[in-house]
């Protein structure tokens, strides 16, 4: 009994089986009577390939364009701080000139 089912099971894998080829038989003559088809696939490819180049390339000048904005503002950043610490300095600077004429006009009463 059980052979029976087993049979049946080596019958039907050996139909999917021839069925897959015979499938990939009449693909592979369909596109060697039929360049056109092919040519236009390959067309096809060739114009996404090109896109993707294009895209590529617009991406690569988006990140040059960052870059070079990322270092002028590097730059301002820096030239900030050399302002900050030269006013900062300045106002030390005022402050203990300050202090110390306080300091005399209290020596001198």
């Amino acid at each position: 009994m059980t052979s029976r089912p087993m049979v049946l099971f080596c019958l039907l894998l050996l139909f999917i089986i021839t069925s897959h080829f015979e499938w990939k038989q009449q693909i592979l003559s369909e596109v060697e009577a039929n360049p056109s088809v092919s040519r236009r696939k390959q067309h096809m490819l060739d114009k996404e390939e090109l896109v993707k180049e294009k895209i590529i390339l617009s991406q690569e000048s988006s990140i040059r364009q960052l870059n070079m904005l990322v270092q002028s503002l590097q730059r301002q950043l820096l030239h900030c701080r050399g302002s900050n610490k030269t006013t900062h300095g300045t106002e030390s600077s005022l402050t203990e000139n300050v202090n110390e004429v306080e300091k005399q006009l209290i020596l001198e009463d």
